[in-house]
């Protein structure tokens, strides 16, 4: 069984999704990617996610919280896993660009463009807390957001208010 809760953020509306003990999704509400499977979910109070709303309090607050919610990636290949794990090593208030990204994976012998990158990237199904938005384009630019460049946007200036 899978459940839901809707968090208003600033932002709007951003739908959390959990197993039950994880927390295995976060959505701006019909952001790009946004999975089906949500509709026959249960909408429900539970730990994780009051754990997760603390969370976000903190973040929308322009802090970095000092914790991860237990997360749960199912069904995902071991590619778009390594590149989300890459992404949970970006620091608050800092960006890398999907070509460094693709960098740092070829290190480990496996051949990938910065477009595979992409892809993988668009594809997070943890937005925020796996922080997708933090990805740019080589030349600085923004480019690309499942949920919408000008949610990018905000989030960058939420932590880091110099970013033009």
């Amino acid at each position: 069984m899978q459940y839901t809760y809707k968090y208003n953020s600033p932002l709007g509306k951003i739908i959390l999704a959990s197993d039950g003990e994880n927390l295995i999704g976060l959505w701006f509400d019909k952001q790009k990617y946004f999975p089906t499977y949500i509709k026959d979910s249960e909408e429900k109070s539970l730990p994780i996610f009051k754990q997760t709303k603390k969370w976000l309090d903190i973040y929308f607050s322009g802090k970095s919280p000092k914790f991860i919610p237990p997360i749960s990636i199912e069904g995902a290949s071991p590619f778009r896993k390594k590149v989300w794990g890459i992404l949970l090593t970006i620091p608050f208030g800092k960006t890398i660009s999907y070509g460094e990204i693709a960098k740092q994976i070829k290190r480990t012998g496996t051949k990938v463009s910065a477009q595979a990158v992409g892809g993988a990237v668009g594809h997070n199904p943890i937005s925020i807390i796996i922080p997708c938005h933090r990805v740019i384009g080589s030349n600085g630019n923004l480019t690309g957001y499942a949920g919408g460049l000008d949610k990018k946007l905000a989030l960058l200036k939420l932590e880091n208010p110099n970013i033009d």
